[in-house]
């Protein structure tokens, strides 16, 4: 009796059953049947951003190609300087590149036989001639670089270091000589109708919008390595 006596002295505590919150249940299990795909969307949607990203890193990319396509520098395109190996003399000071040696000379005959007399006024210039042209005369005529590129490429970047352009004269007209009056004698008349039966091409005709229309100015495109030379500027018309 005396050890009940002792025992009751104490408080026992119950133990205690907790149970969760029902409504608090029902949401986590439903969080857990749902998780599949809710993960789903959020993939979706991220890649979704992704692509928007990277298509608006696309267009910014376009639109700076638009505005300097091809790294062109005041308008003109990069010319690489041809190797003086493959330079031929066609006149006193006047080389071109050898490839187009024989079609020039061929043109020029064809001319001379309709009572065209050709004129060719310059054939190939190295960077280091175009380095002086393009700063000395601009520097003369006191015009800006953007000016003075409408009519002359800046070194590094002109067709005639290709040896693949010549610039022809009207040998009965010689003050149209880098004229754009020379659009109007009988050589150019007869170039127009007849350049391309040999290979030859107008640079920069009229709706050029980098460089000024230049009707003296042609180049060769009978050959594979002119062809390549002249694809990005084909490319673009």
């Amino acid at each position: 009796m005396e050890q009940n006596r002792d025992i009751n002295q104490f408080d026992i505590q119950l133990a205690k059953r907790i149970y969760l919150n029902k409504p608090k249940s029902i949401l986590f299990k439903k969080l857990l049947l749902f998780s599949p795909f809710l993960f789903l969307l959020f993939s979706l949607a991220s890649l979704r951003l992704i692509k928007n990203i990277e298509l608006g890193t696309f267009s910014i990319l376009n639109f700076q190609d638009e505005r300097n396509p091809e790294l062109r520098i005041l308008g003109h395109l990069p010319y690489n300087e041809i190797s003086k190996d493959k330079l031929v003399l066609i006149e006193p000071n006047v080389e071109v590149h050898i490839d187009m040696r024989n079609s020039l000379l061929n043109l020029r005959e064809e001319a001379k036989k309709d009572g065209i007399y050709l004129v060719f006024l310059s054939g190939f210039r190295s960077i280091n001639l175009q380095n002086e042209i393009f700063y000395s005369l601009k520097s003369l005529r006191n015009q800006e670089a953007a000016e003075r590129a409408r009519v002359s490429a800046p070194p590094g970047y002109s067709e005639h270091s290709t040896g693949f352009a010549i610039d022809i004269g009207d040998a009965a007209q010689r003050e149209t000589d880098f004229e754009t009056e020379f659009e109007n004698t009988d050589a150019f008349r007869w170039l127009i109708k007849n350049a391309a039966k040999f290979h030859f091409k107008l640079s920069f005709n009229k709706n050029n919008k980098y460089i000024d229309y230049e009707p003296w100015h042609w180049r060769y495109e009978g050959s594979i390595e002119a062809l390549k030379v002249f694809e990005t500027s084909n490319r673009e018309l």
